[in-house]
């Protein structure tokens, strides 16, 4: 009897270990999942916007074309203007948006003189907003300073990155953290050319 009652302990000890696995097991997979969860949630909450500046020697206008993720603009007018801001289908916050958008973004020359942006335009389409602006190209133009400060007033982790394309090779700036102002020099390529 003895030996049934002992096994009888061991097989409950058996179960009870069992289950304990079972359960441990059953919570490291709902960690994980919730783990993987959490990080496909911040990675969405990545702010970023592309900008392109590009030099085009066929109108000779430095054209200026702002993308941003609808959803980040989305939030942005809401916290920006109105709680019921509607950037999808209400015109006027999409002006206000592509004003915000112009306001926050500057080219200066190598004095540091902004030069003078038109506003061209703004659109939605797909999963972006775009706002666009052009200037004339000044007939001497060594280097500029871009100041590109949309969404950062926001939020200060957004990440605005900007291409500059028509004069060489492509150069990108990054404004992140506390950067404000960046520069680009053409001189190499003037000289190049010339």
């Amino acid at each position: 009897m003895t030996n049934k009652l002992s096994l009888a302990r061991l097989q409950q000890s058996a179960h009870a270990l069992l289950a304990s696995v079972s359960a441990f097991a059953i919570t490291a997979v709902l960690l994980v999942s919730a783990m993987s969860y959490s990080t496909a949630a911040q990675a969405h909450q990545i702010k970023a916007a592309i900008t392109t500046v590009l030099f085009n020697p066929r109108t000779e206008n430095i054209e200026v074309m702002h993308r941003f993720n609808l959803h980040d603009a989305e939030h942005a007018v809401k916290a920006l203007f109105d709680k019921h801001a509607d950037i999808m289908d209400d015109i006027e916050t999409q002006q206000q948006f592509a004003d915000y958008v112009a306001h926050h973004f500057a080219i200066l020359n190598a004095a540091g003189e902004p030069l003078k942006l038109a506003d061209v335009g703004f659109e939605v389409e797909g999963k972006h907003f775009w706002v666009y602006q052009e200037t004339a190209e000044p007939p001497v133009l060594e280097d500029i300073k871009i100041r590109h400060d949309a969404l950062r007033d926001l939020w200060p982790k957004q990440v605005n990155t900007l291409n500059v394309e028509g004069k060489g090779d492509i150069k990108t700036l990054t404004f992140a953290d506390s950067v404000n102002l960046l520069e680009v020099s053409f001189k190499s390529q003037n000289s190049d050319h010339h």
